[in-house]
């Protein structure tokens, strides 16, 4: 399946998703390119939109190498890549200072993207959960284990 741009991306899916109008689901997105498709898809479904923030947990030392990810929320969700922890003799104090870091960032985001806006409550709907592609794996992965966490009764 091919695209013109995001913009049809999110119209294509919001047909292949047209089931789903009626039944109150709710569309979240990842930012920033999962925004622009997951817009088409909320418009189509008379759904609201909501972003799921993710922040990488770099190595200070080498900061494009993720020692984890965290992920907004009322309680933030943190994920350990323990293995690379270990690997690169990052201490406590250290992977704190980073995400601590990174929890300021996705706070500041939220503030921009959505001012005071309260986030949408997901449980007991439909999610349609939409991401920017293929390379954003590591922060698709822990967007879904907050996703779970907030105990949608079914997701595409």
């Amino acid at each position: 399946m091919s695209f013109q741009d995001r913009t049809d991306a999110g119209r294509q899916l919001a047909r292949a998703l047209a089931g789903y109008k009626g039944q109150q689901p709710v569309v979240l997105a990842l930012p920033r390119g999962g925004v622009s498709v997951a817009a088409e898809v909320a418009t189509a479904l008379d759904a609201p939109l909501d972003v799921i923030l993710v922040r990488k947990i770099g190595v200070p030392f080498q900061p494009e190498l993720a020692m984890g990810a965290v992920v907004d929320g009322n309680e933030p969700l943190v994920v350990r890549n323990e293995a690379v922890i270990r690997h690169a003799g990052i201490g406590e104090a250290a992977f704190q200072g980073v995400c601590d870091s990174e929890l300021a960032e996705i706070e500041r985001r939220r503030q921009r993207y959505l001012g005071g806006r309260e986030r949408i409550e997901v449980a007991g709907r439909s999610a349609i959960v939409r991401h920017c592609g293929p390379r954003a794996c590591g922060n698709r992965r822990s967007s879904y284990s907050r996703f779970r966490s907030l105990q949608p009764t079914a997701s595409r």
